[in-house]
């Protein structure tokens, strides 16, 4: 059992008779009254999210996750292909498990599985930054580059992001997968 102040992002816990991960946490010292963690938490089964408040009198049972890491390979349209490099063992993961992290799945990118001690797969962790083409942009327009604002692309993926103005159809982009936000134009 852990205690409330050992609450962090991306910890895995069970909660009201399912596996939650917690994606924000807030430890609150009002100036009267007790102390409390303002959480929300990620349904690992369908991704809904939702908020609770945690005395820190309370404990919560945190559930050991092991990270394997797997080459991702491909979509078979129901299953998304993993292949353990050493075993070359493949793992079937459903579409519901990846969600929207989909989009940002390269072929051949190795990512760490998480695994519940049963042997479970409770989701995917990305590396930090992703390469993709855009396939869809707005063309450039001549004095378009004063505004910081950027325009609407879409990536080889189907990923929708905010890129600059000197961003072309056919370019490599560089790509942080925690927030979707454009890094860089990669040569």
């Amino acid at each position: 059992m852990a205690s409330t102040s050992d609450i962090r992002n991306g910890m895995i816990i069970k909660f009201k008779n399912g596996l939650y991960e917690v994606t924000e946490f807030l430890h609150v010292k009002p100036g009267k009254g007790a102390a409390f963690v303002r959480t929300k938490l990620k349904n690992i089964e369908n991704g809904k999210l939702i908020e609770n408040t945690f005395r820190t009198s309370e404990k919560i049972e945190e559930v050991r996750v092991e990270k394997q890491k797997k080459e991702y390979l491909y979509y078979d349209g129901n299953f998304y292909v993993f292949m353990d490099s050493d075993t070359y063992e493949q793992m079937h993961v459903p579409k519901e498990q990846i969600g929207e992290l989909d989009k940002y799945l390269v072929e051949n990118m190795e990512v760490a599985m998480k695994l519940d001690p049963d042997g479970n797969i409770l989701g995917i962790e990305l590396p930090v930054t992703v390469i993709q083409e855009v396939a869809e942009c707005e063309p450039n327009v001549k004095g378009n580059t004063a505004s910081a604002s950027g325009k609407k692309a879409v990536t080889d993926r189907g990923l929708d992001i905010t890129v600059p103005f000197f961003i072309e159809r056919g370019d490599k982009i560089k790509i942080d997968t925690r927030t979707g936000e454009y890094i860089e134009r990669v040569q």
